[in-house]
């Protein structure tokens, strides 16, 4: 029942994504040229683009056994975009695929160095987990800037680290379809991160391959968010938000949840990208601000409020 109202939600949004724009398609010669080469591809990366970056906060959450990380928030995306620099300026007649692999690899790396940071905090203090996560991908942000600055690429920065959907065409999107695979294939190993988000002596004594499975997680964590970063920016607050809303009401069974979190990202991403258009119409904000600006509230009340199990 629960998936079968998202997946009608979902729907109505999708229309309401293909009728919306400065374009009036009744009535227009060019109304299936203008779906086929602009709408629809705009509407299926953002729905990608959220469903990937909801699954991947998801995975993260469990790596790290904290509720309150997420990988645009946590350096990864960060490292994406200081990936991304770094094959600008050292490779610039690159193509887009050794992009997004030196993006990836950037993106792995800086991972890894967030969750060695994580593993040294006190278990008994939560909310340093965040708040080092928050100083980490800033100060990896301020690196990419000044780097950005000193080459002259600071309308490029922009781009990255605010993510928006203005500019997908027919053509220039299509590397998203591979960051929908990882996040189908992760959910076939949900039931592995949900394991080692108990612990790694738990999950040992489970007879899991603990090191295997953390280097999965974040393998497609580092490819989805590098993916996302080089075809339409950074979306923050995605992999934070959904995955919270989805565990609250429904549980931390990820082989259940996963698919109602890539539902709900898909359709929260596409929600703002909507919002964007028809809030300073004809002109638009970009979905990384929206969401930005309702995922940063919604972030304040996970924070402060327990779930209704805690306060019973």
């Amino acid at each position: 029942m629960r998936a079968a109202l998202s997946v009608g939600v979902l729907a109505a949004l999708v229309v309401m994504s293909l009728i919306t724009g400065i374009i009036d398609l009744r009535g227009d010669d060019n109304a299936l040229s203008l779906l086929m080469v602009s709408r629809i591809p705009r509407t299926a990366a953002a729905l990608i683009a959220g469903a990937a970056l909801a699954i991947a906060g998801a995975i993260m959450q469990m790596l790290v056994r904290n509720r309150f990380v997420e990988p645009m928030t946590a350096g990864t995306g960060q490292g994406a975009a200081l990936g991304i620099l770094g094959a600008i300026l050292f490779f610039p007649g690159a193509p887009v695929q050794v992009q997004m692999g030196i993006a990836a690899a950037t993106a792995l790396v800086t991972s890894l160095g967030f969750l060695a940071m994580v593993q040294r905090l006190p278990t008994t203090q939560p909310l340093l987990v965040p708040l080092v996560g928050l100083i980490y991908g800033g100060l990896l942000a301020a690196v990419v800037t000044f780097v950005a600055y000193q080459a002259d690429l600071l309308q490029f920065i922009d781009i990255w680290m605010n993510g928006e959907f203005s500019g997908v065409l027919q053509g220039r999107y299509e590397l998203l379809w591979i960051a929908a695979a990882v996040a189908v294939a992760a959910y076939f190993i949900a039931d592995q991160f949900a394991i080692v988000g108990m612990g790694r002596t738990i999950s040992v004594n489970l007879g899991l391959k603990y090191r295997q499975v953390m280097a999965l997680g974040l393998c497609a964590i580092a490819v989805i968010s590098a993916l996302t970063v080089v075809t339409v920016g950074a979306i923050p607050f995605v992999g934070l938000v959904v995955p919270n809303i989805v565990s609250r009401l429904y549980g931390d069974n990820l082989r259940q949840t996963l698919p109602l979190t890539a539902l709900w990202g898909a359709g929260a991403v596409l929600l703002c990208d909507i919002l964007g258009r028809v809030s300073r119409y004809p002109f638009e904000i970009p979905v990384g601000t929206v969401f930005g600006v309702i995922g940063t509230a919604v972030f304040l009340v996970l924070l402060y409020k327990r779930p209704a199990h805690e306060r019973s």
